[in-house]
């Protein structure tokens, strides 16, 4: 998906998609599963499965504290109920009194148009949640409880939490975490670590703002500008070519690298994040707040600067910055397909500051490194995720029983 990158390219990639249905309906036919998990984005594969009585299980990329503020946003509509952007409101039926405006609100569920072909997909969505046999979620119940209980027990959507799932692969070498995503890591894992080798525990802020987000030359300039003048020691991702000798970027202040020579890494394009986020060395982190990133950092044990651009992150943001109370925000009040507020210098270098030095720093670390914990204790055997998941491959077992009976028949596996 990270590849379909504009609008455009995402409706034709999910409309292409929609025509593998004869391909996993003879999948289905043959091999008869328990059950079949779908992407959120490929909800015509629920109706494929029902022809043939199997149940179906949609997969949501994200956290329950999403699941359940855009769902209540969806039913109660509160952003069509006030005058202006920005004026504040506190969505309705949630386990905490979350504040939010109309300005940070995805425009899809803005749009009155049902043309608005993302704006379907998302009514689509919360259509086959109602049909489905349930929800699975990348999440752990230790990080989330209020919302994991409020998604099922109040909103009445029956989920299971089996994340984080990233953890699963225990065996990975550094080599083999760093080869994780869609695209090649434009810097060599090792020329990483032996840069964050060389420096002190907790010393190193992180900056990435994941693979889609896009920000104009002036903003990066900024981001730069505030990075410097933090004082901070500094791994930098951006979203661009390799720089060419004699090509002048613009978005880069002149000289930048090389006054920051030892003290900054800038790396364009893909970077291994895991890898880098797990280093002792790496102190906090600048993120969007999309939610495999978000995980990655809790379970890092790393506090957050949240800097939230479009899709589910505003709500990711309250998570990390109101509920965990692991992170701090940057001001931005504005959901948006390219970049979003524009954030000035003085506000980067004091974010960056704030989460890498004095007590709130520490504070915030120390919180972080507790769910860290909790995150590795849940998918170990007797953990929340382990017994979830445990306890949906015993459901799923049940109901093929249960289901081959009432056929009069028992289909051998």
């Amino acid at each position: 998906m990270a590849v379909a990158s504009s609008p455009e390219t995402h409706e034709k990639f999910l409309k292409a998609t929609s025509m593998l249905g004869p391909q996993i309906e003879q999948l289905l036919k043959r091999n008869r599963p328990d059950c079949l998990v779908v992407d959120v984005f490929f909800l015509w594969a629920t109706d494929v499965a029902a022809k043939y009585g199997i149940p179906s299980l949609i997969f949501h990329g994200t956290s329950y504290i999403a699941l359940c503020t855009s769902l209540c946003m969806y039913r109660y509509e509160p952003h069509k109920r006030v005058s202006s952007e920005y004026e504040p409101f506190i969505i309705p039926n949630l386990p905490d009194e979350i504040e939010f405006t109309a300005s940070r609100v995805p425009d899809f569920l803005k749009e009155d148009a049902e043309s608005e072909f993302i704006n379907v997909i998302y009514k689509e969505s919360k259509e086959a949640e109602s049909r489905s046999y349930g929800v699975l979620v990348n999440s752990f119940y230790e990080l989330e409880p209020a919302y994991a209980d409020h998604y099922t027990n109040v909103l009445g959507i029956k989920a299971w939490h089996i994340g984080p799932l990233f953890l699963y692969d225990k065996g990975t070498t550094p080599k083999e975490k760093a080869e994780r995503g869609i695209l090649e890591a434009s810097i060599d894992d090792h020329q990483c670590s032996t840069w964050l080798d060389s420096k002190k525990p907790n010393s190193v802020i992180y900056v990435c703002f994941g693979s889609l987000t896009s920000f104009s030359d002036k903003q990066l300039m900024e981001i730069a500008m505030g990075l410097e003048d933090s004082g901070q020691q500094f791994i930098w991702v951006v979203q661009k070519e390799i720089k060419r000798q004699g090509f002048k970027e613009e978005w880069l202040p002149e000289g930048l690298e090389e006054r920051m020579e030892g003290r900054g890494l800038i790396i364009r394009g893909w970077a291994p994040q895991v890898v880098i986020l797990e280093h002792e060395a790496v102190g906090a982190f600048v993120t969007h707040c999309g939610w495999n990133s978000t995980l990655e950092g809790v379970c890092a044990g790393l506090p957050m600067v949240a800097w939230p651009v479009s899709a589910e992150q505003f709500y990711n943001e309250k998570l990390v910055t109101q509920i965990l109370g692991i992170g701090i925000g940057v001001g931005v009040r504005t959901w948006s397909r390219d970049g979003g507020d524009f954030v000035r210098r003085e506000v980067i270098e004091q974010a960056v500051r704030r989460v890498m030095e004095g007590e709130e720093a520490v504070e915030m670390r120390s919180k972080s490194r507790g769910l860290a914990e909790m995150a590795r204790r849940a998918i170990e055997e007797g953990g929340s995720s382990y017994l979830d998941l445990d306890a949906l491959f015993e459901e799923l077992s049940l109901a093929r029983i249960a289901r081959d009976s009432s056929q009069g028949e028992f289909v051998t596996r």
